[in-house]
Formats: C-alpha cells, structure tokens, sequence
C-alpha cells in the first residue's frame, strides 16, 4: 500500500502544480474545454487563494507530504492527512458545483486522486490492525 500512496502523491503534486501553472497563466489553457469545463475560470477565482497562498501550491505541498509520511510507514499520520485533503477538496468541489457552476478538469483529477490515496490508507491501516495480535 505504502508505495501505491506514494505513486498517488506523485500523480497528485504533478495534477496540482499543472493547476498553479494555470493559476498564474494569462492564456487560453488546453483544459478550457466549453463554458462548463474552465480551469482558467476556477484558477482565477477569489476561491482559488487562501490568503496569499494559491489553493494549488498547498495541494503540492499536502501531497509532498503525503507521500514523505508514505516513505515514513507512519500509516495512522497518512490516514489522517488523506481525510484533511478528501474533506477540503470535497469544499472546493462544492465551490466549483454550487458558488462558480464551473469545472476544473485538474481539480476533479485531484479529487479522484486524493479520494484513492484516502481509501490506500485506510485499508493500510486496517491491514496493518488485522495483522497485529489482540
């Protein structure tokens, strides 16, 4: 498990970092698809900020660490940034839906991903929990 997570994490920094490029480029992107499919749109909005920090680079970052933890074995740590990172990309996936009726492809990706690295590590976890004797 522990190097599927870390394939995932590095699926996730590359997903991410195609989104900051996005994030501070002034041109039209090949994920502009149609008026409901713009990643420009979302990786220019007020949402895509927190702070002074673009949402993307704390993806890199969450990812990077993600994968450090993997390397690590530390299996309960993993788990947990997995939930913190599926439950903020679940927020923002309700902002791309709900508040700017616009999709970002990377995004959506990044969703997938992070929702895979979250099941990894649960069953990593639980593996490890049958493994060890009561």
């Amino acid at each position: 498990m522990r190097w599927a997570i870390v394939l995932l994490a590095l699926a996730g920094v590359v997903v991410a970092a195609l989104a900051l490029h996005v994030h501070y480029s002034t041109t039209t992107e090949p994920c502009s698809i149609n008026e409901k499919w713009d990643c420009g749109i979302v990786n220019h909005s007020p949402y895509a900020m927190m702070g002074p920090v673009p949402v993307a680079a704390i993806g890199i970052a969450g990812y990077a660490a993600l994968g450090v933890l993997a390397l690590a074995r530390r299996k309960k740590p993993v788990l947990v940034a997995a939930l913190l990172g599926v439950g903020f990309s679940l927020y923002l996936t309700h902002i791309e839906k709900d508040v700017l009726l616009v999709w970002c492809v990377y995004c959506v990706t990044s969703l997938g991903i992070i929702s895979l690295t979250t099941l990894s590590a649960l069953g990593w976890v639980l593996i490890d929990r049958k493994r060890q004797p009561s």
